[in-house]
C-alpha cells in the first residue's frame, strides 16, 4: 500500500496538469475551419460576381451592336440610257431620255428592311423632268438590294432660256434625284422599328458620251 502511493500521487499530479495546449489546437482548427469556409464564401461570390458581370457586358454589347437599329441608305448607284434625244441647238433646245436606273436599299442592320411602295422624282433646275414608281421589297440583313427602274426625261417643262442657258455653259444636264422610302425595321422576329429613309443624289448626264457622270447622294 505504501508502494502503491506515490503512483496514486503521480497519477493525480498528472492529471491535474493536463496539456494546456490541446483546447487552443482545437480552437485553432475551428478558427481555420471557419476562415476557409468564408474564404470559399468569398470565391463562390466572386465567381458569381464576374459571371454577372459578363452577362452585363455580353447584353449591353448585344444591344449597342445586334438591337441598335440603323437608318438604311437609299441611292442611285449607276445608270444607262435608252432613247437619246437631245438638242443643244438654241433654236430649239430640249432633250428626251429614257434612262434606266439602278438603285440600291443599303440595310446595315441584323435584322430585314422591309419598305412599302414609292416612287422616285427627278429634278432639272428644281423642276421636275420625270418620275419612277418603286415596288414594296425587303432588303435583306447586312446586304443591299439592287433593283432597276424606268424613268423618262423630258425637258417638256423647263423654260427654253433656262435650257438655251445651261446648253450655252455645257454639254452636260445637270439633274438630282429625290425619293422617301418609309419601312419597317424587324429583328430575330421579336423587334420591329419604323424606319424611313431619304434619297437626295445629284448627278449629270454628259449628252457627248452619254454617260452618267458626278454621281453624289448624302
Amino acid at each position: 500500500m505504501a508502494e502503491n502511493k506515490p503512483a496514486a500521487v503521480e497519477n493525480a499530479y498528472a492529471s491535474s496538469h493536463v496539456n494546456p495546449y490541446g483546447r487552443v489546437d482545437e480552437e485553432v482548427a475551428m478558427v481555420a475551419e471557419k476562415d476557409g469556409r468564408r474564404k470559399k464564401r468569398m470565391k463562390c461570390f466572386m465567381y458569381v460576381a464576374a459571371f454577372v458581370v459578363f452577362q452585363a457586358g455580353i447584353i449591353l454589347i448585344f444591344a449597342l451592336t445586334v438591337m441598335k437599329v440603323k437608318t438604311p441608305k437609299f441611292r442611285v448607284q449607276s445608270a444607262s440610257f435608252g432613247t437619246f434625244d437631245v438638242t443643244t441647238l438654241n433654236t430649239n433646245p430640249s432633250f428626251d431620255i429614257n434612262m434606266i436606273a439602278e438603285l440600291g436599299v443599303k440595310n446595315t442592320n441584323f435584322g430585314r428592311y422591309k419598305y412599302q411602295n414609292s416612287t422616285i422624282e427627278f429634278y432639272y433646275e428644281n423642276i421636275k423632268v420625270g418620275e419612277a414608281s418603286i415596288p414594296n421589297a425587303r432588303a435583306k440583313a447586312r446586304s443591299t438590294r439592287k433593283f432597276n427602274v424606268t424613268v423618262n426625261l423630258s425637258s417638256a417643262e423647263v423654260p427654253r432660256e433656262v435650257l438655251e442657258r445651261q446648253f450655252a455653259a455645257s454639254t452636260v444636264i445637270s439633274l438630282s434625284s429625290q425619293s422617301i422610302l418609309r419601312g419597317k425595321v424587324e429583328i430575330m422576329k421579336i423587334m420591329k422599328k419604323n424606319k424611313s429613309t431619304n434619297m437626295n443624289c445629284t448627278m449629270e448626264i454628259n449628252t457627248s458620251s452619254r454617260q452618267l457622270g458626278n454621281l453624289s447622294c448624302r
